[in-house]
């Protein structure tokens, strides 16, 4: 459990290399933001196809800011690079910086690290939308989004609010009720889902690709109406970062410190929610982005919200563009199998080099 003055930011009397990190924060944000960059030149330039990384850098240079680096390159190597992996890479950075916050999000509302995005039945609710959709023998498209994303979107929501409204005691929502009814709402879905699978025939495979996660297809429609409703809600987060903290210490604790603990954990959830189900409904469900950054995150910075929300976001982005980039190199699979593949042993690890259990 994090201790006030640790929340608060004060400096800590100890020596040992993770603290001299601590105290030190911003360099690992400038390293955070070097590795964001070399990821997305990475992204881009590698796959089936290779382009250079100098081409790369040129052709963005000159396409997003108007910058002419004097490197020549083909129109095949520009419609590569700016119509089918620039999108997807962006995508995958939004999802992963999307997932990461809310994780933080949910960890630090709920004093549980072993939170993430989908504790209150968002994936539930995602994923049984989406199987309807694939159910419903319509198909349509709006701004480059199918009935797929547009049902796992209201899914994700109407899980959400479903699992709220039912928690409430008066006009509280008591940590424990909400994270029993989430339980109890997400199995309900999850036996939804199990028959919608049962009945979908040829359309297994669509299903269960959705639930591995992916950013196969991905366009810039699907990229530019997504990617705002995320980083606003993302922005608002950060805002409340004092808020996040005084929850840390225990609402009581908050309320002492000057917080509306019933309004803001209403508008906190809402906004995790809100990045959650645009992140699903873009990539499917992806696992383990925001159970094991934003836990990485608390142990080298400490549990201020103020790093660990905009570390945590970079950190994410970085993470999920590099999956996809190892997905798309090893065949196409699923993003969702990297992550897995990744996140699972590493934080076992972490959990078993802890020395006195999770800190948050």
């Amino acid at each position: 459990m994090a201790t006030r003055t640790e929340v608060l930011g004060a400096p800590l009397a100890r020596t040992g290399p993770l603290e001299r990190v601590r105290s030190r924060p911003a360099i690992l944000l400038g390293g955070s933001v070097v590795a964001l960059f070399v990821v997305l030149i990475l992204g881009v330039a590698l796959g089936s196809v290779a382009v250079a990384p100098a081409d790369t850098v040129a052709i963005l240079a000159h396409r997003l800011l108007g910058l002419d680096l004097g490197a020549t390159w083909t129109p095949a190597a520009e419609t590569i690079v700016m119509d089918l992996r620039l999108p997807r890479v962006l995508a995958a950075m939004v999802v992963g910086l999307g997932l990461a916050v809310a994780g933080v999000t949910f960890q630090g509302i709920l004093r549980n690290p072993l939170a993430d995005p989908y504790v209150l039945g968002t994936a539930s609710g995602a994923a049984l939308g989406a199987a309807i959709a694939v159910l419903i023998p319509i198909r349509i498209a709006l701004l480059g989004f199918g009935l797929v994303q547009v049902l796992a979107f209201v899914g994700a929501l109407l899980a959400v609010t479903v699992v709220y409204r039912f928690s409430r005691t008066g006009t509280l929502a008591p940590l424990t009720s909400l994270l029993l009814t989430g339980y109890a709402v997400g199995s309900l879905l999850a036996a939804g889902l199990a028959m919608t699978m049962y009945l979908s025939g040829t359309n297994l495979r669509q299903i269960f690709y959705y639930l591995l996660g992916g950013f196969e297809g991905t366009s810039w429609s699907q990229v530019l109406l997504t990617a705002p409703i995320i980083l606003l809600a993302t922005i608002a987060i950060l805002a409340r970062a004092r808020s996040l903290n005084g929850f840390l210490l225990g609402e009581e604790t908050a309320a002492h410190l000057g917080v509306d603990v019933r309004r803001e954990r209403a508008i906190l959830l809402g906004l995790a929610s809100l990045i959650t189900a645009a992140a699903v409904s873009i990539s499917g469900l992806i696992g383990f982005v925001g159970l094991v950054v934003p836990h990485v995150v608390r142990l080298v910075v400490g549990p201020n919200a103020r790093w660990v929300l905009p570390l945590s976001a970079i950190i994410g982005a970085s993470l999920l563009a590099a999956a996809d980039l190892v997905a798309r190199l090893a065949g196409g699979i699923p993003v969702g199998v990297v992550t897995a593949i990744i996140g699972a042993p590493f934080f076992l690890v972490l959990l078993r080099r802890a020395r006195t259990g999770y800190e948050l």
